[in-house]
Parts: C-alpha cells; structure tokens; sequence
C-alpha cells in the first residue's frame, strides 16, 4: 500500500505573548509539526505496519519545514517532500499545489488532520478531493483496509459512522484516532541522515488581505475573591442574569 500524509508546520501557539498594547507579538515564534499532523503521520506508520507498503510525506512550507520533516522520519515516514515558495496560507492555493504534487506520486490513499491549529478552517481536505476527483472520508477515529477497500469509523455529532470506498480516497483523521508515537533516540539519529526532497514551486498570487486589527480581548474580568461561602449570593445573582 502507498500512502501519502500531508504534514503542517505551524508556530508554536503555545509561545504566542502580547506587548504592552494588547497586540501579538507574532515574530521570531518557534515552529513545530502541527498537533493533527502528528496523528495523521501515526495512522499512515500504522496502516503501513499493518498493511505493508510505504509511507511519503509532503509539506507545503520553506526549510525551515526540514525540522518537521525529519520528525516525521522518525515516527516512520519513508520519503518526503519540502515544497516552498509560498508563505501565506490560502487552502485553495495549498491545495492546487499540493494536488500536483500527489498526481506524480504512486499512492493508494492520502491522509491529513481534518484542521489545523493556525487557521482551524478545514477546507483542504474536500479541496484536495475535488482537484483529485477522489472520494473523501472525514474526521476518521478509525480505518480499515479490505482490498480494494477502505471502512473508516467517523465520529459525528452523536454518533458513530462507518462509510465505505473504493481506493484511491482522500481521509481526514480527528485527534481521537490515535496517541502520536515518541521516537526513540536511535529512530532520530537516523531521521537526520535521510534525504529530504525540496522542491521550489512558482506560486502566483494577489496579497489582498488587508488586517484590521490584531488586538487580543480586552479582559474586563474583576477578579474578585470570596471567602468562607460569602460569595454564593453573588454568583447565584449572575447566573440568574445569564439564564
């Protein structure tokens, strides 16, 4: 079986601070493989595991991605791609991209995080499948291979959903699909001595975004606290309010 994962890097969300005028200090932030790509790499290592076959990562980033690429490889990914020339994050540039690149590649099915932590939109999965004419099965918690086959469990709103499709399909996985894997120290000494493919693309765009603030929310939260029960009354008295 040949798998393709798509992997993200995004900043470290976690390192994000705001100056003196409540804005974001968005500069020199630390990178690092986004959350749901690690969980869309573990289940590409698993199917390969149980399955056989091999794993090719793609990521649409600069090289400074060659740090997630090489997470990647220790985790258990093959070979893979650093695509660069495009700092913005548009899905549907990302996509169409992303799809020329998956044409030339050999692959039976294409896993990605259903979201990322950055932008949360959600959209390159069924942009993916319709420049790839190519089934979708989204927020997977759990897949199986019968043949030709694929049987992937969703989870819904309510309920759980088990849809069906012919391979070649593009699935989107959900955090609760599996527990990323720690590489040991062995598996990431080797990581850093495997090639990494970067590749330059032209991509043509018209930067029309236009900011009009980045200000975090003002915080109006009085903190006040309340000892030996005496504030009960006063919070029975706000929820009043908010019901």
């Amino acid at each position: 079986m040949d798998i393709i994962v798509l992997i993200k890097q995004t900043v470290d969300m976690d390192q994000i601070r705001l100056n003196e005028n409540n804005e974001v200090i968005a500069e020199d932030l630390p990178l690092k493989t986004d959350v749901l790509s690690k969980n869309a790499i573990e289940t590409a290592v698993q199917l390969k595991e149980k399955y056989g076959g091999k794993v090719t990562g793609i990521i649409f980033g600069t090289e400074k991605a060659t740090s997630s690429m090489k997470e990647a490889y220790a985790m258990g990914v093959d070979d893979g791609y650093i695509i660069k020339g495009y700092k913005k994050s548009d899905p549907i540039i990302t996509s169409k991209v992303l799809s020329n690149k998956i044409k030339e590649i050999k692959n039976d099915l294409i896993i990605l995080g259903n979201q990322s932590s950055d932008s949360y939109s959600g959209l390159l999965a069924g942009l993916l499948a319709s420049e790839l004419d190519m089934n979708l099965l989204s927020n997977a918690i759990k897949i199986d291979v019968d043949g030709d086959n694929v049987n992937v469990t969703m989870e819904a709103e309510k309920e759980e959903i088990t849809m069906e499709s012919k391979l070649p399909a593009i699935i989107s996985v959900a955090q609760e699909i599996n527990e990323p894997r720690l590489p040991n120290v062995m598996k990431i000494m080797a990581a850093g001595k495997k090639n990494i493919n970067i590749e330059e693309t032209d991509v043509k765009y018209e930067n029309d975004d236009k900011i009009l603030s980045d200000k975090a929310p003002e915080n109006k939260r009085k903190k006040i606290i309340y000892e030996d029960g005496n504030g009960i009354d006063e919070i029975a008295k706000i929820l009043k309010v908010v019901k």
